[in-house]
C-alpha cells in the first residue's frame, strides 16, 4: 500500500520534517558555538525528565521539556568567568549537570517502583508512534525556536565568533547565551522525542556538522544543514516503512554517511 495511506506515517512524516528543519537550524549555532557536548547532555535530561513525570503521574513530553530547561539554565548560569565564556568551565559544569542528571533519573526510577513505558523508545525514538498531538506541540516548539533564530541571528552569530567585540558594540552577549540554550534545551527535547535520547546528534549536529564543512556562507550553510536533515529523516522513514530495522538506525547511519562524506569532498577540494 502507499506510504501516505497509513495515519501513523503521515504522522511519522510530519513530525520528522518538523524536527529535522527545527534541529538543523539551531545545530547550525550549536556547531559554530562549540556546545555540541552542551546538545548531548540536554538530550540525556530527557531519561529524569521522563522518569520523573512518570513518578508524578505527568506526561512524559512535559518531563522532557521541564527537564531539558531546566538543564539549560544551569549550564547558561555556571559556563562564565568574569564576564567571558570560559570553555573549560562549561566543560566541566555540563559533566555535572549530565552526572547528576543521570543520577535523578535512577532515584525517580526506583521511587517509581513500576516500569517506565516505551523505556526503548526513550532511548532510541520512535517516529512511528507519533500522534497528531504530538505533532502540533512540536510544530508550536518549532515555531517559537525559528522566529528566535529570525529575531536574535545576527546578534547571536556576533557574539558566537567573538563575545568580547560583540559585548563591546552594545549586545548582550550573556542574555544571549542564556536563551540561546533555553532554546537548544527545547529543541533537544522534542528532537529526543523523536530520534530517543542516545540518537539526537543524528539530526541535531551532523547535519550542521556536513554543511559547514561544505560551505563558509551562513545562509548557505543553513539551508544545507535544513536539507541534508530533511534528506536523512525522509530517506530513514521510507527505508524503515520497507525493511524490518528502526528508523533511528537508519536516520543515524545516513546522518554519519553524509557527515563523512562532506569530510571526504573538502580533503579532496583542499588537495
Amino acid at each position: 500500500m502507499s506510504f501516505f495511506a497509513y495515519p501513523f506515517m503521515v504522522h511519522a512524516l510530519e513530525a520528522g520534517t518538523i524536527v529535522a528543519v527545527m534541529a538543523a537550524v539551531t545545530g547550525w549555532f550549536v556547531v559554530l558555538r562549540r556546545q555540541t557536548f552542551a546538545g548531548h547532555a540536554l538530550s540525556v535530561m530527557s531519561f529524569p525528565g521522563a522518569s520523573g513525570a512518570a513518578l508524578a503521574g505527568l506526561p512524559l513530553p512535559l518531563g522532557y521539556f521541564a527537564a531539558c530547561g531546566i538543564a539549560a539554565a544551569a549550564i547558561a548560569a555556571g559556563s562564565r568567568t568574569d564576564n567571558r565564556r570560559n570553555l573549560a568551565q562549561e566543560s566541566a559544569v555540563i559533566g555535572a549537570v549530565q552526572v547528576t542528571g543521570f543520577a535523578l533519573g535512577f532515584l525517580f526510577l526506583s521511587l517509581y517502583g513500576g516500569i517506565l513505558e516505551n523505556l526503548e523508545n526513550l532511548l532510541f525514538g520512535s517516529f512511528l508512534g507519533i500522534t497528531a498531538t504530538q505533532v502540533d506541540v512540536l510544530a508550536g516548539v518549532a515555531v517559537c525556536a525559528l522566529a528566535f533564530f529570525a529575531v536574535v541571528g545576527r546578534p547571536l552569530l556576533f557574539s558566537s565568533i567573538d563575545d568580547l567585540v560583540a559585548r563591546a558594540g552594545g549586545v548582550p552577549v550573556r542574555a544571549l547565551e542564556i536563551a540561546f540554550l533555553l532554546v537548544l534545551g527545547l529543541a533537544v527535547a522534542s528532537t529526543a522525542q523523536i530520534t530517543g535520547v542516545l540518537l539526537v546528534f543524528a539530526l541535531l549536529v551532523a547535519p550542521a556538522a556536513a554543511a559547514q564543512q561544505l560551505t563558509s556562507s551562513i545562509a548557505g550553510g543553513i539551508g544545507l544543514s535544513v536539507a541534508i536533515g530533511l534528506l536523512v529523516t525522509w530517506t530513514g522513514l521510507l527505508l524503515s516503512y520497507y525493511t524490518d530495522y528502526s528508523v533511528g538506525f537508519y536516520v543515524t547511519t545516513l546522518a554519519f554517511a553524509v557527515y563523512l562524506a562532506a569530510r571526504l569532498f573538502r580533503r579532496l577540494v583542499r588537495s
